[in-house]
């Protein structure tokens, strides 16, 4: 590792008001110096003894984006579903049927090709941390195999066997939620557990036998939440201290309320609205609530296929009712949380390193220029990246 200065910057995003103004923690005409790969200060002027100087004039320095909810291990396409949803076919669970197949017939070269195409896309467009799901195998093997193709890629795992029930065990749902409990979490080596509690997919009794069964063999709870209709799962997910609880497109007023007094963030997945037509103005109801917000891609093949966590932003102010700087610490500071990570989402000293250099004046850009890659570069701990390493 080496020391790096960025200089001139014309407006920093730390996301700490210790270290600037509002809540994003605005800082003008800044440097920023690392060391190692952690932030080691913030000042202003050009540093002596360091070994690379970037000048950054008239551009944006922020934190690397946090996806905090991903499900890139998957084989196949579902462009013709988005099709038929433009014509004003409502979106349902039932076409991962059609990804399950496809994953279970592609080897483990095929999803590790995806993923790593993915993951490329997502590091030019500044995320710098994902977290990566199963879910389209659906049984012992695909479920493991598709962890550890994950694992080549981040620490932040989740075991979503979870995510449907397939078709082998359609008359026997309790059977499939039995060999999840009994064989496939025992062997897992996930950092998360996820359970998809919905219409359609688990219901709440089993969605919590699910969870409990993952944290006693040391998994971390995470949920998916009220998509398609409104149910018990946000009281579960507070119940057993989940890190977050995603979707929530379907929340009620109670479910919100749970949410902005717990510790579980409320993760909102701005392109899965976009695609499947769900609910407008979301986010409002969120954050005026109190609740911690994080935004992430959710990107899959079927609801939400995208990798750009600055579409995610514009679309988070456009459709969701957050202003810029919401859905930029959404994007940031609020994916840490999402994934209980205090080293990333934001730049003070003692962080990591990890950033997002725009070429463009202010982080406002971002939802002002919808559609447009402004990313200069990507840096994880302190080094200029284009190809994703864990």
């Amino acid at each position: 590792m080496s020391s790096i200065a960025f200089t001139n910057i014309a407006t920093l995003v730390t996301n700490d008001s210790s270290v600037g103004d509002g809540a994003l923690g605005i800082v003008r005409n800044a440097t920023v110096v690392s060391d190692d790969g952690v932030i080691v200060g913030i000042t202003t002027g050009v540093p002596t003894g360091v070994d690379s100087l970037v000048d950054c004039t008239n551009k944006t320095l922020l934190p690397g984006f946090v996806d905090s909810h991903s499900h890139i291990i998957f084989a196949g396409d579902r462009s013709e579903e988005f099709a038929l949803r433009s014509q004003g076919q409502k979106y349902t669970s039932g076409g991962i049927a059609s990804t399950v197949a496809a994953t279970r017939a592609a080897t483990d070269s095929d999803l590790a090709s995806n993923a790593q195409r993915l993951l490329d896309e997502a590091l030019a467009s500044g995320t710098t941390t994902m977290e990566i799901k199963s879910g389209y195998g659906l049984t012992e093997k695909d479920e493991l195999r598709s962890l550890q193709v994950a694992k080549n890629f981040t620490e932040e795992t989740t075991l979503l066997a979870a995510h449907v029930i397939p078709e082998e065990f359609r008359h026997d749902p309790d059977g499939y939620v039995d060999l999840i409990i009994n064989s496939i979490i025992p062997q897992s080596q996930a950092k998360w557990i996820d359970v998809f509690c919905d219409e359609g997919a688990f219901n709440p009794d089993q969605t919590e036998a699910i969870l409990r069964a993952g944290i006693s063999h040391g998994l971390l709870p995470r949920i998916h939440a009220n998509q398609l209709s409104s149910g018990k799962a946000v009281e579960i997910a507070i119940a057993v201290d989940a890190a977050s609880a995603d979707h929530l497109s379907k929340s009620t007023v109670r479910d919100i309320e749970l949410l902005a007094s717990s510790n579980t963030v409320a993760t909102l997945l701005p392109g899965a609205e976009f695609s499947t037509h769900l609910e407008a103005n979301l986010g409002r109801r969120f954050l005026d609530a109190g609740a911690t917000v994080a935004i992430a891609s959710d990107c899959n093949p079927g609801s939400s296929y995208t990798t750009s966590m600055p579409f995610c932003i514009a679309a988070a102010v456009s459709l969701l009712g957050f202003t810029v700087e919401e859905a930029v610490a959404a994007a940031t500071i609020g994916g840490a949380k999402a994934l209980r990570r205090s080293d990333i989402g934001s730049i003070s000293v003692g962080k990591r390193a990890d950033l997002v250099l725009l070429d463009a004046p202010s982080y406002i850009h971002l939802a002002y220029r919808p559609g447009v890659n402004l990313v200069h570069s990507t840096y994880k701990s302190g080094r200029a990246v284009t190809t994703w390493q864990k």
